[in-house]
């Protein structure tokens, strides 16, 4: 499994399988946001049996499905209401990373976190 962390408290990464859970639990995460609509493609699980595992670890799991290439403003503040209000550190996860990836560059200049130099890992 492929975790890039964009800054100390937000990781993102391709879709995950509900065996990832556990490993994501042993790296320190307390929130995983799914930015992937159930049944976009016939390789994903749904995001209940992602939910169900991260329940299982003790990890909030969370479902801001988005679609490709046609993020909105409201999923933007939907991103920042989640992300502001989760425990951290939070993985984001759709197909490849890359939703996950636009909807924290496009809101990280209103949250919390210090996003800045040094604080990437």
């Amino acid at each position: 499994m492929t975790i890039r962390y964009l800054s100390k408290d937000y990781a993102v990464g391709p879709q995950l399988m509900p065996a990832d859970v556990a490993h994501l639990k042993e790296q320190g995460f307390a929130t995983l946001v799914c930015n992937r609509p159930d049944g976009e493609g016939s390789d994903q699980p749904a995001f209940k049996e992602i939910a169900s595992e991260a329940q299982k670890h003790g990890i909030q799991a969370l479902h801001l499905p988005v679609m490709p290439g046609k993020i909105t403003p409201a999923d933007r503040d939907a991103f920042a209401a989640l992300y502001a209000a989760g425990a951290k550190p939070v993985f984001g996860f759709c197909r490849t990373g890359l939703r996950a990836e636009t909807l924290w560059v496009d809101t990280r200049d209103r949250l919390q976190e210090d996003s800045g130099p040094g604080s990437d890992r």
